[in-house]
């Protein structure tokens, strides 16, 4: 508010008043303080730039805590797309949210300065302004209304599809496997289409919003300019404080606008604010004191009750449903994932400290973080094992063209999430670390969804001759690898309905051959059971 003060002084007591020695000091008055605004403006943008970098750290980090603290409870309660989409759009509203509590202070004391300053040039022009700012914020508010209840609509349907999307392409094999993918996939197109009105609903609202937030601030100062020349034409306010009113209305335009501005932030960012603190409110299952440690003394059956599934140990198991989610319940409820009369041996897995029993039973799945690092420490973790157990182990999960690939071979260095190799290499070496746990019990989820016949072939047949003598269980659809099993379980509707090894089924089940063909050329009379690979024992 100084520069259109110091320019009424310039005008009066400098030009008008024919005073070269005022009109000089005034001058560089103006001068002076146009700099030190310039140097404010500077430091205003590298605050507002820390609060917001700091805001969007903050949350992340408080996120990420709490996500690691639910652990295996988060999957059931949060779906990846959710994250995904507060990853991507919340964090980042929440940060420019923050950024207008400093403007938002200084636009009202701005305000409450120009009131005072107004009122000493003329009472009139100063309840025009007073009384002006507040009835453009006013014809703005309704589109404001409408836009924020559109907006909260649309992130939900948005999250929801993202939701739908990554469920998708993590389960895109079994998809495949069952004939699944063209449901699914126009499941995904109708709901994305009925996302579109309300995308262009939203769209049309704030395109609204922006032009009056553009159009009446400039409005308004044509009024208020218009009503001050007629003043000082008539000589009822000096030229000098004509220049002021006017440069006094221009500078209240950027406050007003940060407060509209932040009329529209703010709502947006409490939708986005909702969303985190619901994840902060999850709890994680409450962990009871278990104190069995040691596994049983002689190798005993994994079972689970509600199934009826048996793990027997020195075998392969392979357990096949049509519906993805039942395979899964029942892998969570035998690695203890799950509260459940699930055993091994004698004892319930509900008796173990957790800890102890993820050593002894491991649950592996293609969702399996991997963290940035050697390829050696990445696949060996802490077990500390030596470069002869992980090459058995890379032979074992047909991964050597891997390490063969690569410029330093075990010493590589893989990114985040191994983003440096494609899916099935990922996939292998996700395999290769499971392997390398050497577990009591091993489970795991679609192993070779990734890869193609030839390599899953081999990888079936390699692991089964890995794991001679140890309980493993197998989730997967695939011939090739059911073939390999011992053992392979029909799941129905959460039910075990009837075991034999691969060609037992195919010859008795119907259901099972329907299931584990669907979508091949093969035809389930003339499919045999897959045959052994080089590698297999």
């Amino acid at each position: 508010m100084l520069p259109p003060y110091l320019l009424s002084k310039t005008i009066d007591e400098g030009l008008k008043a024919r005073d070269t020695g005022m009109l000089l000091l005034w001058i560089g008055a103006v001068v002076v303080t146009g700099a030190g605004t310039a140097i404010l403006g500077i430091l205003r943008h590298r605050t507002m730039t820390r609060i917001r970098v700091d805001a969007a750290y903050r949350t992340v980090q408080v996120v990420t805590r709490h996500v690691t603290r639910l652990g295996s409870a988060l999957p059931r309660q949060v779906s990846a797309g959710e994250l995904t989409h507060l990853q991507a759009g919340d964090i980042s509203r929440i940060a420019q949210t923050l950024t207008i509590t400093g403007p938002g202070v200084g636009a009202v004391i701005a305000y409450a300065a120009t009131a005072v300053l107004l009122v000493r040039i003329s009472a009139v022009i100063a309840v025009v302004v007073l009384l002006g700012v507040p009835a453009l914020a006013l014809t703005v508010g309704p589109l404001l209304g409408k836009l924020h209840g559109a907006e909260g609509r649309y992130r939900e349907d948005q999250g929801a599809l993202t939701s739908l999307a990554g469920d998708m392409v993590a389960g895109l094999s079994v998809l495949n496997g069952i004939g699944g993918k063209p449901l699914f996939a126009g499941r995904y197109r109708e709901r994305s289409q009925a996302l579109v009105p309300l995308g262009y609903r939203v769209a049309a609202i704030t395109s609204w919003v922006q032009a009056l937030t553009a159009c009446l601030p400039m409005v308004f100062l044509a009024v208020v300019t218009w009503i001050s020349a007629r003043m000082a034409a008539s000589g009822a306010i000096t030229v000098g404080e004509l220049v002021a009113v006017y440069g006094y209305v221009a500078a209240l335009l950027v406050p007003v606008s940060s407060l509209i501005e932040g009329a529209d932030d703010l709502p947006r960012g409490l939708v986005s604010a909702r969303r985190v603190v619901d994840i902060l409110a999850l709890a994680p299952a409450p962990e009871e004191h278990r104190t069995r440690l040691d596994p049983p003394a002689a190798p005993g059956l994994l079972h689970d009750p509600v199934s009826g599934l048996v793990v027997a140990p020195g075998k392969v198991t392979a357990l096949v449903g049509a519906r993805p989610d039942e395979p899964r319940a029942v892998v969570d409820r035998l690695a203890g994932y799950t509260d459940s009369e699930a055993s091994w041996g004698d004892l319930k897995l509900s008796d173990w400290d957790r800890t102890a029993l993820r050593r002894h039973i491991l649950l592996t799945d293609n969702d399996a973080y991997m963290f940035p690092g050697p390829l050696r420490s990445v696949v060996s973790g802490s077990t500390g094992r030596c470069d002869e157990d992980i090459r058995r182990a890379l032979h074992a999960a047909a991964a050597e063209d891997i390490i063969d690939a690569l410029p330093d071979r075990l010493d590589t260095r893989l990114e985040n999430q191994a983003r440096n190799v494609s899916g099935g290499q990922r996939q292998r070496l996700q395999l290769t670390r499971a392997l390398l746990a050497d577990p009591a019990v091993l489970l795991l989820v679609e192993p070779t969804s990734a890869l193609d016949a030839h390599t899953e072939a081999t990888v079936a047949a390699r692991v089964a001759a890995h794991r001679h003598g140890r309980a493993t269980l197998v989730v997967s659809t695939s011939p090739l690898v059911l073939g390999q099993a011992d053992e392979v379980a029909y799941l129905v509707n959460g039910k075990v309905q009837a075991t034999g090894t691969h060609g037992e089924l195919l010859a008795d089940q119907p259901g099972y051959a329907a299931l584990v063909f669907r979508g091949s050329t093969e035809i389930p009379g003339e499919a045999a059971v897959a045959q052994p690979v080089e590698g297999q024992s």
